[in-house]
């Protein structure tokens, strides 16, 4: 009986590509995209903070800018929510009494 020689490389890459389909660390299936957020660049001077936002993506977004002050007697202060509809701005301006400790902006589906 004559054995072509193609057929033993032919089982070596069967075995190869059933071990590597079977490898525990093996990627997983990607995980859902995130939601396009807004794009924001917060400023702060002194006791004032400011972020400007554009959303350049198709479906709105809902932008909340958030201060921690320095003080304890200092109350964290946050604007109201502003939806930012598709390929617009949106301004947003708190401040603390004295200093800021942390300014951030939340994002939320609009």
């Amino acid at each position: 009986m004559v054995i072509p020689a193609a057929l033993p490389f032919r089982r070596a890459a069967t075995l190869l590509l059933s071990a590597a389909l079977a490898t525990p660390g093996a990627p997983a299936a990607a995980a859902p995209p995130k939601p396009l957020e807004a794009e924001c660049h917060v400023r702060i001077h002194g006791s004032h903070a400011t972020a400007d936002c554009y959303n350049g993506n198709a479906q709105p977004d809902r932008v909340q800018l958030h201060l921690r002050c320095v003080h304890w007697w200092d109350p964290a202060m946050d604007t109201a929510p502003v939806t930012v509809g598709p390929a617009a701005r949106a301004h947003l301006a708190q401040r603390c009494w004295f200093r800021i400790r942390e300014a951030r902006v939340s994002h939320a589906p609009g």
